[in-house]
């Protein structure tokens, strides 16, 4: 009996502090959401965490003044052509490291993952120059090429461990019936391993969605703009205007976190998944 309750007890505890914790991170979220449909006036005069009067000004003056559409295209652009390039070409040296013994496998590894370590201000200067002397600033490629040096050790190595946890029995018995290793990885192994390319995709989305200090630095002007710089730029000389930079961060953040909860499953089993040896 007493362990029964000390079970219930501890499940009572552990659903309060789950609770507690969801509270804490949503609040910032809700925060946002409620005081970008707040009046400027009383934005910090009489802040609440329900406000009498709720308006839609600071959406309209974000996409009729600002036009933010242009951020959110470019950002869905560079974001959308790094995922896809990162996926395509990640999937095959993936491949490679997870199924063929070759000698230097664990230090190209052990390399791939230093490079996810690296900061990103070190090799900004660096990259501005090869940019420009390849007249790359303020475009789209100049953009999505920095974006590979990082989110494209992040899809290797996340892939490797989805190809190592795949059985190798069906790709012995496809060899067996005569089928090439091209062969083999098309047809066989990649539809094995499409839950991981998806996991993998969203992840590289979300990281290039969310990046900042590279478009920032290899833009230089709104025409290129991702939706991460236009929200920085937001702030005037004279005054800031709170409600459209927190309107402007709710609509970013939004279909990110959307598409976090759906996938929050699939995202976790990719984060563990990549966890391998060499």
């Amino acid at each position: 009996m007493s362990r029964a309750r000390h079970g219930a007890g501890g499940r009572w505890v552990r659903g309060v502090l789950f609770a507690l914790a969801l509270v804490l991170l949503a609040f910032p979220f809700y925060w946002a959401l409620v005081a970008s449909l707040t009046p400027e006036a009383t934005l910090f005069r009489q802040p609440s965490l329900w406000p009498r009067e709720l308006i839609l000004d600071h959406y309209r003056a974000l996409f009729a003044t600002r036009n933010f559409w242009l951020p959110i295209r470019n950002s869905l652009v560079v974001a959308g052509t790094t995922t896809v390039f990162c996926v395509a070409v990640g999937a095959l040296a993936a491949y490679a490291l997870a199924r063929l013994t070759f000698r230097g496998k664990t230090a190209i590894l052990s390399l791939i993952l230093a490079v996810t370590m690296f900061p990103q201000i070190s090799i900004v200067s660096p990259l501005y120059l090869v940019l420009r002397a390849l007249h790359l600033i303020d475009t789209y490629p100049g953009l999505v090429l920095p974006y590979l040096t990082f989110a494209m050790p992040l899809t290797v190595w996340l892939l490797v461990g989805f190809f190592r946890h795949l059985p190798r029995d069906l790709e012995e018995a496809a060899f067996v019936d005569g089928a090439s290793r091209w062969e083999t990885f098309v047809r066989v192994t990649l539809p094995l391993a499409a839950p991981g390319l998806a996991t993998t995709a969203i992840l590289t989305f979300i990281y290039c969605w969310n990046e900042l200090l590279f478009a920032l630095s290899f833009t230089l002007g709104p025409e290129r703009q991702t939706v991460p710089v236009a929200i920085a730029l937001f702030r005037g000389q004279y005054q800031v205007p709170w409600g459209e930079i927190l309107a402007a961060s709710v609509v970013a953040t939004l279909p990110v976190a959307v598409m976090a909860l759906v996938f929050q499953r699939r995202i976790v089993q990719g984060l563990t998944a990549g966890a391998v040896k060499g």
